[in-house]
């Protein structure tokens, strides 16, 4: 798979079946991806790969909150700003539109947040999940340098024929995530992104993305 289908093919799964995906070839794709740009090449990325018993328990824990109507733990940074206006707020709600009809969800169902957060602490059936964290200390810029190697990641998984799901819905938990890996206090979960191979006869998911002549400004090319 040369790297343009690779981009091609990734959109975030949820739905996932349960066959295991070897540690050999985890390490494999996470041994590439330190390739990753890095500014200053401090590489701020702490990442752990969660499957198994411990991830079984993650899940229980993260499930019982959901499912509890659960508020969450107090934000450590914002999922998106405070107010949005056009086109971004025109994108979300598209989005969010495909998402709670692909999951079977009707938009106006007082209880979907309930719902799509339990969806989400199950990781849609992933059996594995990697939590990437940050040291506090680090800034803007090492933040950048993280979804940098996220997507290097990611990308590695679709050269591997697996898919992925990448979810700020696990700092919703990040205590409970934070007591199951066994971070240190020192560090922000800033995701987890689910990894496994797609379920055979679930619907797929594919949003759209802006024109290109809304995202960019060809000067002197």
């Amino acid at each position: 798979m040369d790297v343009y289908e690779a981009v091609d093919t990734r959109r975030a799964v949820r739905a996932f079946s349960d066959e295991p995906v070897p540690r050999e070839l985890l390490a494999r794709v996470l041994g590439a991806a330190t390739r990753a740009p890095s500014s200053g090449n401090l590489q701020p990325w702490r990442v752990f790969v969660v499957a198994g018993e411990p991830l079984a328990e993650l899940k229980r824990r993260a499930t019982a909150r959901a499912l509890a109507g659960d508020p969450g733990d107090p934000r450590e940074y914002p999922m998106y700003p405070d107010e949005m206006a056009s086109p971004y707020l025109d994108r979300f709600s598209a989005a969010a539109a495909q998402r709670y009809q692909a999951l079977g969800i009707a938009r106006d169902d007082p209880d979907r947040p309930r719902k799509i957060a339990a969806l989400n602490s199950e990781a849609f059936g992933a059996p594995v999940v990697l939590f990437c964290c940050l040291d506090r200390t680090m800034g803007p810029g090492q933040w950048a340098d993280a979804g940098m190697y996220l997507q290097t990641v990611m990308l590695l998984l679709r050269a591997e024929g697996l898919h992925s799901c990448p979810q700020v819905m696990w700092t919703m938990y990040h205590r409970t995530v934070t007591r199951i890996i066994g971070a240190e206090d020192g560090l922000v979960l800033v995701c987890g992104i689910a990894v496994g191979h797609e379920k055979e006869g679930v619907p797929r998911l594919r949003t759209g993305r802006a024109d290109l002549t809304e995202t960019v400004r060809f000067i002197g090319a």
